[in-house]
């Protein structure tokens, strides 16, 4: 009998443990690799140049709808810049990219702090503001498309694809202004 109740108590416990073991489980991990960490790090640091020129948009231009734009791309890319370092974060990874990382990139150049510069004393500055931020948000399209292309994880590409569609109409809007 007590062989019995042994068995008995080892089985129960075993279904226990096979029962916890069917609880939730964690979702697992969206796949991510090197493609999807570098356009990440190398965004941040776009952003963070789109939000300087950005601010100086926002403090000079005479037109309101470029102010409105100016305004807009400053709150967006910040907001954009929290959420890709939340994703670093997440992916245990540098938060910027080594300073070989636009090689990987096709090259591509950053917005030159000089350039910044000599948009603050512009003479021609809705023009000059809008030809800098045409070629910028350019290079964000292009660095999207290489993600969409080459990145794994499913919540970067979508995001990536939105950069491309968002960045593109603002590229048509700021041409349409400058045949003004």
């Amino acid at each position: 009998m007590r062989a019995k109740l042994v068995a008995t108590a080892a089985l129960l416990g075993g279904l226990l443990l096979i029962i916890a073991g069917c609880g939730r489980s964690e979702a697992p991990e969206a796949p991510v690799n090197a493609d999807d960490v570098m356009f990440v790090q190398m965004m941040v640091q776009h952003h963070r140049q789109g939000i300087e020129i950005a601010k100086v948009g926002t403090e000079r231009a005479a037109t309101p709808e470029i102010k409105t734009l100016t305004a807009a791309i400053e709150s967006t890319q910040q907001n954009e810049v929290e959420m890709m370092l939340r994703w670093l974060h997440s992916w245990d990874q540098p938060l910027t990219a080594p300073s070989t990382g636009h090689d990987h990139h096709g090259g591509m150049p950053e917005t030159d702090v000089k350039q910044i510069q000599a948009l603050k004393k512009s003479k021609s500055f809705e023009r000059d503001l809008l030809n800098l931020l045409i070629a910028h948000q350019d290079d964000a399209v292009q660095m999207a498309g290489m993600e969409v292309y080459n990145g794994a994880n499913p919540a970067v590409k979508e995001w990536a694809r939105q950069v491309q569609a968002s960045r593109k109409g603002q590229i048509d809007m700021m041409t349409e202004w400058l045949k003004r």
